[in-house]
């Protein structure tokens, strides 16, 4: 491999060797990025621990998969915002309001008192939690030479390991000891430590050279109030509000998801318009039937929320196991074979939980099944990440985020909320979850197939030697 000059720059932009992602000039910026992850992996883990017991409390079982999708609608509009302003500005500033927006949320979360009024601070949420990816992969693609990135992923993967091992198992005690509002409350503390940690590593992140003329503020309103539209149409009973609600959520989603991905995205052109539509995919039927996993292990086979929780554990566990396996794996395999398996592991493992819907199979069946969906996404998720700063342009690692991260969460956002729409309305026809959860793993294992097809299109990317 050749390595370009800029890879040879330490972080005060001297000539040298490749430096390690936590050598003296990147250690505080690693642990600022590793830290904002871990604090989103905490909160992730814990809310969709919890959330059978919040239904249960709350009621409105309709709302249940708006928890999450506003969660991801508000990350939408988050991610363009921070990842366009880091295209203009230092990006501890978007980083640093994300922490405030992020800490009001679970505020609001933590003193709701209905359904829609955490589905408002689940939102809230989203918009801090959508500046923490955007100014992570800005700072990677921005700051590390292209030989540590693969490493700096997978350390971002890996962030989710302690909060996999123990987040569920605290939350499912807090829940059941002093109540689930201090899952929410509880991370307060926590967010301003790893706050200050955040700030004070990436600050060192400069500006970019050249400053982004982008204004996608109103695209990415756009994007999240279409997909929300359409996720209202489908969740209406009545044909004559779902049908006309659902097409106008197309029609205001679909032109400016177009413009702020690359052009050939929506067909999956190969290149870098496979690589973010491959994205959606994956988040599409990973997250579809993650956010049902607990329900369907806890609500529907009777265990107890850590049982249930513990499925999202062994996933995690699984995902960061094979971020590192990665890390070795792209370098002789390259990315595409990787995505493709990925993909494939992890619609076995979607179709692997309709076991768990069958009464005479034991409920444990299903930390096997999703520990198997998240190998698939370790494989699949990083590569992706990898290939896409690869081939962006210098200076433009923002808009890459940008559509990378939008294809992201609109793909996680669509697919919890179908999935949503799926269990309560089938549920309330059939008077059984049942065929809502089946639904849900079906579609989620078709999804998943459908990305291992078009994971062939995604770049292999340049030997890393």
């Amino acid at each position: 491999m050749t390595t370009t000059p800029e890879d040879l720059l330490d972080s005060s932009g001297r000539r040298g060797a490749v430096i390690g992602v936590f050598a003296p000039g990147r250690r505080l910026l690693t642990s600022g990025l590793v830290s904002i992850v871990t604090l989103v992996a905490f909160e992730s883990m814990s809310v969709a621990t919890v959330m059978p017991l919040v239904e249960s409390d709350l009621g409105n079982l309709a709302l249940y998969g708006w928890v999450f999708s506003a969660f991801f609608l508000g990350t939408l509009v988050g991610v363009v915002l921070a990842a366009t302003a880091s295209d203009r500005m230092k990006p501890v500033i978007p980083l640093a309001v994300g922490l405030v927006l992020f800490a009001l949320g679970l505020v609001v979360g933590g003193t709701a008192s209905s359904m829609f009024i955490l589905v408002l601070g689940r939102l809230l949420q989203g918009l801090g939690a959508g500046a923490m990816p955007a100014t992570s992969y800005v700072c990677i693609g921005r700051t590390y030479p292209l030989e540590q990135r693969p490493k700096m992923f997978a350390l971002i993967s890996s962030a989710w390991m302690i909060p996999s091992l123990f987040g569920p198992v605290i939350a499912a005690w807090i829940a059941q000891t002093v109540g689930w509002r201090w899952v929410f409350l509880g991370l307060l503390p926590l967010s301003a430590v790893i706050g200050i940690i955040a700030i004070f590593g990436v600050r060192s992140v400069p500006a970019p050279t050249e400053r982004s003329n982008d204004r996608n503020l109103l695209n990415a309103l756009l994007v999240a109030s279409g997909a929300g539209l359409l996720l209202f149409g489908l969740g209406s009973h009545e044909l004559v509000v779902a049908v006309p609600v659902s097409v106008l959520g197309v029609a205001i989603m679909v032109p400016p998801f177009r413009r702020l991905t690359p052009i050939g995205t929506l067909r999956a052109h190969a290149g870098m318009p496979a690589t973010v539509a491959v994205r959606g995919l994956l988040n599409f039927g990973f997250y579809s039937a993650d956010a049902f996993v607990p329900f369907a292990i806890t609500s529907v086979r009777g265990m107890s929320p850590v049982f249930g929780g513990l499925a999202m554990t062994t996933a995690s566990v699984l995902w960061t196991l094979s971020s590192w396996l990665q890390t070795r794996w792209i370098r002789t395999r390259g990315a595409t074979v990787l995505v493709v398996f990925g993909m494939a592991i992890i619609a076995l493992g979607a179709a692997g939980m309709l076991l768990v819907l069958v009464p005479s199979v034991p409920p444990w069946i299903g930390l096997i099944a999703w520990a198997v969906a998240g190998f698939g996404m370790g494989l699949a998720f990083s590569p992706l990440s990898h290939v896409a700063l690869e081939i962006s342009p210098k200076d433009k690692e923002g808009k890459t985020t940008t559509a990378l991260q939008l294809s992201d969460t609109l793909g996680a956002a669509l697919g919890i909320g179908i999935a949503g729409v799926l269990v309560s309305t089938i549920g309330s026809v059939a008077d059984s979850e049942i065929p809502g959860l089946v639904a849900t793993f079906v579609m989620a294992t078709a999804v998943a197939g459908l990305g291992a097809v078009l994971g062939s299109r995604v770049p292999r990317g340049r030997e890393l030697g």
